[in-house]
């Protein structure tokens, strides 16, 4: 008998690392302050606290419990799903908390812990519930009618592409963009040592992005998930419809990542005719691939998304990028310490190894 498989089991790993990211950042001066780790479990409860830090606590956990939770109700039905989740949860809490008594910038809380603990319960409740009426058995046979048994990787990537986009990119849709980053992070890394002499840097600086390069990338950005879909959903009507989704979706994204950042009235204001261009080509696109076969998309894909990195990686941000990062710091996503903006740096990559792996399984299976 095969064993189920879920989506839910990326996803869980994903925001667990990125809960381990946003409780023990910015990473930096570690030092041991004079009390054991685990002191803080008999600290009198803090005095002040607000809604929102009782808030932020259970809700940051309650997606952790569910997903959990969610993955051991489809591929562990027998096991205690609700205790597992809320179990594991108290672990990594008791964990990272200890470990914030090394950073002088956070301060652990019992509380916190105990909050924890609550919000994945409260998230592993609302799993089972799910369960219960069946409404994760309708997804079941939907997913079943629509992708192929080996949709997780793909699935958890499409669930991940639009919170990727919240971040601002210097070209909509061009997310992966960090070759400057790491160059100058890099030398800021190596200054006052020997190392940086030796160290071969550019010559030449990199030069904005032409029009037609840059309806080009966001057109590569738009298509890129919609080939991704297309390797695990064979039929063309269901093809049509989930391109039709990816590239509202996409635009909405990105909408809403502009109104959080200048204001709801500057929804739409990143529409510029190069983007309108890049996206008719990518409708267009999208319907004439939506033909070919599922191992032809995932090659399209692993060409289309090396040649926007380079044509990204090769580029420098206008001058009005490092305005809307100032802008962007100063708003409210400055409380997810920086997490949207890794999504947007790494979800390329990510769909790069993906694509590796799947054309080389398909490989190996096929030789065999």
């Amino acid at each position: 008998m095969t064993r189920r498989t879920s989506a839910a089991w990326p996803l869980f790993c994903i925001y667990a690392v990125l809960i381990v990211y946003a409780s023990l950042y910015p990473f930096e001066n570690w030092r041991f302050q004079g009390v054991f780790s685990w002191a803080f479990l008999t600290a009198p409860w803090p005095r002040y606290w607000t809604g929102f830090d009782v808030l932020s606590n259970v809700l940051g956990y309650a997606p952790l419990g569910f997903l959990l939770a969610l993955s051991l109700l489809r591929t562990r039905p027998h096991w205690p799903a609700i205790t597992v989740a809320t179990l594991f949860a108290g672990v990594l809490s008791l964990l990272l908390e200890s470990f914030q008594m090394f950073l002088p910038v956070r301060v652990p809380s019992n509380v916190d812990t105990a909050l924890n603990m609550v919000g994945a319960w409260a998230g592993a409740v609302a799993a089972h519930g799910l369960v219960w009426v069946g409404l994760v058995n309708r997804w079941s046979r939907f997913r079943d009618r629509w992708f192929e048994s080996e949709a997780d990787g793909a699935l958890a990537l499409l669930a991940i592409w639009p919170l990727a986009l919240l971040f601002p990119a210097p070209v909509p849709f061009g997310l992966g963009q960090v070759l400057e980053r790491v160059e100058a992070t890099w030398v800021q890394i190596l200054k006052d040592t020997p190392w940086l002499e030796s160290w071969p840097l550019r010559d030449v600086e990199f030069q904005p992005m032409l029009p037609i390069t840059e309806s080009a990338c966001v057109a590569l950005g738009l298509l890129l998930p919609c080939l991704l879909a297309y390797g695990v959903v064979q039929r063309r009507p269901q093809r049509w419809a989930v391109a039709a989704v990816c590239l509202s979706v996409g635009m909405l994204a990105s909408a809403l990542s502009a109104a959080l950042t200048y204001g709801p009235v500057h929804a739409w204001g990143w529409v510029s005719p190069e983007v309108l261009r890049g996206w008719v080509a990518a409708l267009f696109l999208a319907l004439a691939l939506s033909f070919a076969s599922a191992r032809m998309c995932w090659v399209l894909a692993l060409a289309a998304l090396v040649l926007q990195l380079s044509l990204l990686n090769t580029s420098s941000a206008d001058a009005y990028f490092s305005l809307t990062l100032q802008t962007w710091e100063q708003g409210r996503f400055i409380r997810f310490h920086g997490l949207i903006q890794w999504l947007g740096w790494l979800w390329p990559y990510a769909l790069l190894l993906y694509l590796v792996q799947r054309l080389s399984r398909a490989q190996h299976l096929g030789r065999g």
